[in-house]
């Protein structure tokens, strides 16, 4: 039981650690090379993809989306989607999809002359499924070695931990109170009736 007990433990943080990794916002310094538009039939990968402008046809199985292309210090690439969340989950109130594909247009530049951004984001990128990180802010920034503090997530994980160690404490407070007794008043009785069992049926009585 006690491998069934950690395996679920280990289980249900890695869930925990993954979704918070995908849902809090992430800063990535980079340069903008191009933006673009494409055609998108989001299938088996459709929960890693938001929705169609807010005030369009969502129920539309395929639609345009924006993409923001860019290289980092390093030379590595990465591409953003840039799609609105409206008031669905995660809970970034994106409603300026239109207006993030202006700025960023504007922003592109080259390996010459580079103007470095930072691109406020959730998500990951795969290109084995095909899903990317969706953009949520950008605005340009001095250089790539800029360092940008993660306050709201720094804050959001402080909160989550204030509320599951109230919630643990709670806990422990009510199982010593509650259950516990409970527990000790079953064991109790098992225990009474099993030296019942072994008086009655004890070998050591007289025989007739």
């Amino acid at each position: 039981m006690a491998y069934v007990k950690w395996a679920f433990i280990i289980t249900f943080w890695v869930i925990v650690l993954a979704f918070l990794h995908y849902t809090l916002p992430q800063n990535d310094i980079v340069r903008i090379t191009d933006t673009y538009e494409k055609r998108v039939d989001p299938g088996e990968n459709s929960w890693f993809w938001a929705q169609a402008d807010v005030g369009t046809d969502g129920t539309l199985p395929t639609r345009d989306v924006f993409f923001i292309q860019t290289v980092n210090a390093d030379g590595n690439i990465m591409v953003y989607r840039n799609e609105d969340t409206g008031w669905s989950w995660p809970p970034y109130f994106k409603f300026d999809t239109s207006n993030l594909y202006a700025e960023a247009g504007d922003l592109k530049s080259s390996s010459d002359a580079p103007r470095w951004v930072a691109i406020r984001h959730y998500g990951w990128r795969n290109e084995f499924i095909t899903i990317f990180p969706n953009a949520v802010s950008v605005r340009e920034v001095d250089s790539p070695d800029v360092r940008i503090i993660p306050w709201m997530n720094i804050a959001i994980l402080v909160t989550l931990f204030a509320i599951f160690w109230a919630i643990r404490v709670r806990w422990k407070r009510f199982q010593a109170k509650r259950i516990a007794p409970v527990v000790q008043s079953v064991e109790d009785k098992i225990d009474d009736g099993g030296d019942w069992l072994k008086e009655t049926f004890s070998s050591d009585k007289p025989a007739r």
